[in-house]
Parts: structure tokens; C-alpha cells; sequence
């Protein structure tokens, strides 16, 4: 018996000795697939062996797309009629999938399609599903597509009727279109760019979509006003916030003008209960539009999220948003051409400082809001800056007062909305033409300290590219104003030039944005060469995973939760970059200590591009270079921060501590080879500097008691001349806030914390360490 019998006997044999956790599948053509997913769906008891054929049919799935022959659609349309009668969830999604990638001609699906719809209709509210309802009845014949629309438009409400209505019109190409986004965002996937841009150049949807959005903030606006009685989370039904976040959708990606105007009247409006409560008129409205920015982002939005972040009384809902920004801001930096649209909001440039200013008169004060690395708020009367908000301001000017403050807040979360949108760009190798970007990032009022601080390269003449640094007195060089511009990267440049922009950053003692002098870059190894598909470079680290799992939200992966639960020993974190036609991923694995810690153990990094609307795995090589390096320093990041090797409470414990003496002084990863290049620059400058020196993996330092190893990649410490490790936990060491790094780094601060504490041993008073300091092995 063949596999593809073999899955199909445990499919539907309750019987079944199917007992192969991994067959491969790639013994199963498409056409086989897709029999399979259609029998996979029946309502049938699980057994172990129904189990483990699901699983391996549900994993080619996620790899390759299913064709499904007439007789698998037929099937199919079967199979759902069965769930419908037994009343379990009918995937409208899978049926419509299976008939969009079919093998041959559609088959006579009438009286299967009246029979399901039936059985919805008289199961679930008309409210639920309407386009996919209305998409299955167009597999049936015209009389039953006309009298399926007529009953849900008399059901679901104005915001969606008009949608209905407009959709009925639509030519059959851009109704499938229709039906695919609804179907992609039902899924949770991104939705397919090129569908979303011929839907929006319809004029007939793109006028109902203001209408939709203007609807949503009209009734928002009433529930303000009282005018509609308040009642927490009931603004908008489930298929309304649906159809709303459509509009906005297509809003956002026609890029409207007048859609910052309205955001910033629905945003709060769903936002903030009329009353002092700490529910929302919706929060699944605003979770819709936030996704909605995920998918096609503008800064003007970004911005109204962040303020409307700050506002929400419901206590769960700002960790939400916060970790909703983050793949919004990450979807921002990949769609260049509204990225860096920056308002100027009133502010002006500034020739002291280099960066923007606003000056708003109360009475005989003046409010000023200095725009440097980040915007600060001052008060001055007659010339003088004051130390307060002055009591008169307060008492005869609050609306003022509070104005400005929440200025204070838009400008920085436009600052950091840039700073996020330009360094995410490094995986498209965005280019701005040198005009526009002269203009509107390096002469611009806020975005200039941005800018200013950053190494950029322009294309003088094509292909000679002059890199300067704005901040340190580099004069732009003579360009069209269609030159192209982009940020400067490592990865474009030899040793010589990396080494002397690093020079140059530290001599000005300049703290960049992000790191780009330092930053780290990742090539392809002789080992990754030879494994072709994935590299093991991570592979086989111990890592805290609550630590981990809480970075890749940070840092705009996607991730299941491990745990010791079924299903919960494996997983792959993973992430989209390049505008969509990449996606890195990253296997880990369950670990739990028996002490009870949560650990997980790291495995291998591969590779995905788009190809034919889904994704094809890549070979390493293929991979464009920025995109390999990009994503790989995001993994070197998640085991250099969580690894249990920088955690001093492990020296001691248990079975891992072998993992740990190997990995607390292993050799330098391009993080911390970085750190190392940063060190070297900044020892001689500080007063500890003949105490210290660079040693391979160690900085060295010399104290009246001891001398001691500094690890640069755990910041682990062994003492000289036995090799004693000493522990040292990272609060109890005094850092020095006016010490200048060239870029944010924890980890290097807490080195040079531990260097500054150990070059005065003799002066440590903390009995804990002055044992093992005096202790001898």
C-alpha cells in the first residue's frame, strides 16, 4: 500500500495501524494532497493514527498548495453538508479554496450548495459570514446567488448592506478578489498585495469605503454625544468591524487625504468610553484597524495608535497594542513610499540646537518644545526658562498646558516611528530621491536629529556612491535631485571604511538611532554552504524561553507557545521581510529543567520565498545578502540575550551546567565581536584604561587583589591565576549614566560596569564578593 493509501486508510479506518509520526510527504503528488485535505475534514472520532495522518497532511499544507480534482471538490461540498447537519464549524474558506484550485471543470455543485446554505441559515445568525455565504451561493445558480443576497443584505445592517450592494456590482473578477481578502484575513495571513491593488483601483469600492469609515466615526461620534446609549464593546457587530476594517484597507493602501482626519476620530472614538469606565464603545474595532495598519501602514496612523495607546483606560488593552505596533512599525519600514511622511506640526528649525522648535504663548509665559534627540517641553517668561509649569499657566491655561504635553507625546512617537520605519528598510535597499529626501528628512523640523545622526550614501553619479555623516560637519555633495539615496551599511563596505566610520562615530562621541557603524553583519559559512537548506550557526543553544518567547513579540516575529502540553514540545518563530517575498524561520524546542525553569533548546534557521502566492523553500545562497544578515542578527539577538550561559544563577545547577561552562566563554558571535570593536575604542578614554586590555574573547582587568576575565559575550568573570569564576549579579554594579556608548547595548554596559567595580577590588564592600575574591581554588 502506497503512503498516500496508507494516509487515507487512517483517515477513515477507526482501525487504522497508521503509527508514522514524519512519512514524507513528498511522496504525495498535489492532486493526492488534496484528496486527502477534503477527507481530513470529516466529522469523524480522533484516533491516534487519525491523529498523526491529520498532522502530516495539515504540514504539507503549510509547505505547498493542495489541487483538488472535481471529484475531491464534490467531496468536499459532501463533507461540509455532514458537519453542517452534526452543527460543527463549516470552513467556507477551505470549500471556496479547493474550487479556486481544482484540476479540471467546475462540477454541477447545485443542490449541495442549496443544501449547505440551508443548513447555515437556519444554524447561525445571517449576520456571520456574509461574503463567504454569498461567494458559496455563486457556485450554484443565479436565482439562488440573487435570493441568498437579498436575505442577508435585510439582516446585517446599513455598513454592511451598502458593502453587499456595491460587491453585487463589482465585475466577477474583482468579487473574487473580494472574497480572497476576507478569506486571507480570516485566516490570519497577509493579504496578497497584487489582488488588494486591483480591488482598490475599482471606483465604485473605493468610494464606499469612505463611506463605510465615515459611517463608523459618525456613530462613534453619537456614542460621545450620547446620542446612542453606551454599551461596553456593542458599537459594532462582529461582521460590521469586519467590513470596516476592509474600507480601511483599502483606504490605507489608496493612501487617501483624507483619511488622517477621520482615524483620528474613530481611532478614540472606539477607544474611549463617554463615560469615566474603563471599557470601549469596540475594542475588536480597534484591534481591526490596527491590523489594518499591519497590512498596509501610514505614519499618520501609526502616530493616532500611539496617542490613542496612551489614552485607553482598559488596563490590558495598552500591552496589546504594543505588541500589535511593533509589526505595524516593522510593515512601515518595507512600504517606502509613505514611510518618512512627516508633519511639521508648527515646529521650525532651530539653528542652536539643529533640531526643531515651537514656541506657544499663556499670558506672560511661553511654552517651548525643543526637538533634539527626543522633544522636551520647557517654560520661559521674559527669556528666562523656568524650572515648572508655572501656576498661572496651570489655572488660567489647562487646555493649553495639556496640549502641548500630549504635543510632546506625538512628536516622540513620530520620532520613533522613523527611527523603526528607516532601519527596517535595510532589507528592501530603499532608495529616496535626493531632493525629496534634502526636503523632507535632513531639512525637516523633527526628522533632521533623525537624520543628522545617521551615515547616508548618495549617488553623485551612477554607480559612484559619496557616503557622509550630517552630524559631524559633512557637507551634502552636489546631486540631481533624482539621485538616489540610502542608508549607509556595513555589509556594502570593506574593513578600512567600517573601521574608520566606527573612529569617526566614537571620536564625536555620537550615540546613533540604531546601530549601523556597529552594526553586525552575517555572511554564509562554509558550513551553512555545505547544509544547503538551513543553518545550524544557533543551533543547540539553552535559552530562557519566557525571555525569548517576549523578544519575538518585540521584535515582530510570529510564535506559538511552548509548554508542556500536547503539542507544545515544538515550534518555528518566524518572520516576513523584504516587502513580503521573504520569510525567515526559526525552529526551538521545549526544554523544561528539572528544577522547573522554562528552557528551550534552539535548532535550526531556514528560509522562504513568495513564489506563486505562497511560500517555496530557498536554498541559503539565494538568499539576498542584507536579507540573510537582517534576519539572522534577529536570531543571534534571541539566543545573545536569553542564553543561560549570561545568567550567573546557573554556575551551580543541575545537568545543564555542562552547557553552561561551555557556552559562558565560548567563542565571540558577531554581536559580540562588535561589542569588542566598541571597547577597543572607548578603553582609552576611560579612567580605568591602564588597567584594562583587550584579550581574544576577554577584556582583561587588573585589580590590587586580583585580575580578572571578563567573557564579551556572556559578561562572565574568571579570576586569575586559577581560573575561579566569580559571580557577580548585574545589580549590585554601579553603572555610570554619563558613560558614552556609541550605541544601546546592555550587555556592554554591563561589562564596562563590571570592569569599573573589579579595577577598584580593593574598595568592594559587598561581602558576597569579597569572599570569592579572597577564596583560592
Amino acid at each position: 500500500m502506497d503512503l498516500t493509501a496508507r494516509l487515507m486508510n487512517a483517515l477513515t479506518d477507526p482501525d487504522s495501524d497508521f503509527a508514522d509520526p514524519a512519512p514524507d510527504m513528498s511522496r504525495v503528488t498535489d492532486e493526492q494532497l488534496g484528496d486527502l485535505v477534503a477527507e481530513s475534514c470529516a466529522p469523524r472520532p480522533w484516533t491516534p493514527a487519525s491523529g498523526l495522518a491529520w498532522g502530516a497532511v495539515r504540514g504539507a499544507v503549510a509547505e505547498r498548495r493542495p489541487r483538488f480534482t472535481p471529484e475531491a471538490c464534490r467531496r468536499l461540498f459532501g463533507i461540509m453538508c455532514d458537519r453542517a447537519e452534526r452543527g460543527e464549524f463549516v470552513d467556507l474558506a477551505q470549500v471556496l479554496t479547493a474550487v479556486e484550485h481544482r484540476t479540471g471543470p467546475l462540477p454541477d455543485l447545485t443542490a449541495l450548495v442549496e443544501s449547505l446554505l440551508g443548513l447555515l441559515l437556519e444554524t447561525e445568525p445571517e449576520t456571520r459570514r456574509p461574503h463567504l455565504l454569498l461567494a458559496v451561493a455563486g457556485l450554484a445558480d443565479e436565482e439562488t446567488a440573487r435570493a441568498i443576497e437579498a436575505r442577508l443584505v435585510r439582516k446585517v445592517g446599513p455598513v454592511v448592506a451598502d458593502e453587499l450592494a456595491v460587491v453585487a456590482a463589482l465585475p466577477a473578477e474583482e468579487q473574487r478578489l473580494l472574497r480572497l481578502t476576507h478569506r486571507d484575513r480570516a485566516h490570519h495571513e497577509p493579504p496578497p498585495l497584487d489582488d488588494w491593488r486591483r480591488l482598490v483601483g475599482h471606483p465604485g469600492y473605493a468610494a464606499y469605503a469612505r463611506r463605510a469609515l465615515e459611517a463608523a466615526a459618525d456613530r462613534t461620534d453619537a456614542i460621545a454625544k450620547g446620542e446612542i446609549p453606551y454599551r461596553a464593546d456593542k458599537a459594532f457587530t462582529d461582521e460590521e468591524v469586519r467590513t470596516v476594517g476592509q474600507a480601511a484597507r483599502v483606504a490605507l493602501l489608496r493612501d487617501e487625504p483624507w483619511l488622517p482626519e477621520l482615524f483620528d476620530r474613530l481611532l478614540p472614538g472606539v477607544a474611549l468610553a463617554p463615560t469615566a469606565a474603563k471599557t470601549l464603545p469596540s475594542q475588536a474595532m480597534l484591534y481591526e484597524l490596527v491590523r489594518a495598519a499591519q497590512d498596509f501602514p501610514t505614519p499618520e496612523l501609526v502616530t493616532t495608535i500611539r496617542t490613542v495607546r496612551r489614552t485607553v483606560r482598559h488596563a490590558g488593552v495598552p500591552r496589546q497594542l504594543d505588541k500589535m505596533l511593533r509589526k505595524v512599525e516593522a510593515a512601515l519600514a518595507e512600504r517606502t513610499d509613505v514611510a518618512l511622511r512627516l508633519p511639521t506640526l508648527g515646529f521650525e528649525t532651530d539653528a542652536t540646537t539643529e533640531g526643531g522648535v515651537l514656541r506657544r504663548t499663556a499670558g506672560d509665559y511661553t511654552a517651548v518644545i525643543t526637538v533634539t534627540d527626543t522633544a522636551e517641553l520647557t517654560w520661559e517668561k521674559d527669556g528666562r526658562p523656568l524650572r515648572s509649569t508655572p501656576a498661572p499657566v496651570r489655572r488660567d491655561h489647562p487646555a493649553l498646558v495639556k496640549e502641548v504635553r500630549e504635543l510632546v507625546k506625538r512628536v516622540n512617537a513620530q520620532l520613533v516611528t522613523l527611527v523603526r520605519a528607516l532601519e527596517g528598510g535595510y532589507t528592501v535597499d530603499t532608495h529616496h530621491p535626493y531632493g525629496r529626501w534634502r526636503t523632507e528628512l535632513a531639512g525637516h523640523p523633527l526628522a533632521r536629529t533623525v537624520v543628522r545622526r545617521l551615515i547616508w550614501e548618495i549617488e553623485v553619479a551612477p554607480g559612484d556612491w559619496r557616503a557622509v555623516l550630517p552630524e559631524t560637519a559633512d557637507a551634502l555633495p552636489e546631486a540631481p535631485d533624482d539621485a538616489a539615496v540610502r542608508l549607509w551599511h556595513p555589509l556594502r563596505a570593506d574593513a578600512d571604511e567600517v573601521r574608520a566610520w566606527r573612529d569617526r562615530v566614537t571620536e564625536a562621541r555620537l550615540r546613533q538611532p540604531f546601530k549601523q557603524a556597529f552594526r553586525e553583519i552575517y555572511r554564509l559559512t562554509p558550513a551553512e554552504e555545505e547544509t544547503r537548506l538551513y543553518s545550524n550557526r544557533f543551533a543547540g543553544q539553552l535559552v530562557h524561553y519566557p525571555r525569548m518567547f517576549a523578544l519575538f513579540r518585540a521584535r515582530g516575529w510570529k510564535s506559538g507557545r511552548l509548554g508542556p502540553w500536547a503539542m507544545g514540545d515544538e515550534d518555528v518563530a518566524e518572520r516576513v521581510l523584504a516587502a513580503g517575498e521573504w520569510r525567515i524561520r526559526f525552529f526551538h524546542i521545549w526544554a523544561d529543567s528539572p528544577d522547573g525553569a522554562e528552557l528551550a533548546a534552539t535548532d535550526q534557521v531556514r528560509f522562504d520565498r513568495r513564489a506563486e502566492g505562497g511560500w517555496q523553500e530557498a536554498p541559503l545562497a539565494e538568499v539576498p545578502a542584507p536579507v540573510f544578515s537582517e534576519a539572522m542578527r534577529d536570531v543571534d539577538l534571541f539566543v545573545g540575550v536569553c542564553s543561560i550561559a549570561a545568567d550567573p544563577d546557573w554556575a551551580d545547577s543541575g545537568p545543564e551546567r555542562a552547557y553552561w561552562q561551555r557556552a559562558s566563554f565560548a567563542e565571540l558571535t558577531e554581536s559580540a565581536e562588535a561589542r569588542r570593536d566598541a571597547l577597543a575604542r572607548l578603553l582609552p578614554r576611560l579612567k580605568i584604561a591602564e588597567r584594562c586590555e583587550l584579550d581574544g574573547r576577554f577584556l582583561v582587568v587588573r585589580g590590587d587583589l586580583r585580575t580578572y576575565r571578563i567573557h564579551l559575550g556572556s559578561a562572565n568573570i574568571l579570576m586569575d591565576p586559577d581560573g575561579a569564576y566569580l559571580r557577580i549579579v548585574p545589580d549590585r554594579t554601579k553603572r555610570d549614566g554619563k558613560l558614552f556608548l556609541p550605541f544601546e547595548d546592555e550587555r556592554l554596559s554591563l561589562i564596562l560596569s563590571k570592569a569599573f567595580l573589579l579595577a577598584a577590588d580593593a574598595e568592594i564592600t559587598d561581602e558576597t564578593i569579597r569572599r570569592q575574591i579572597g577564596r583560592r581554588a
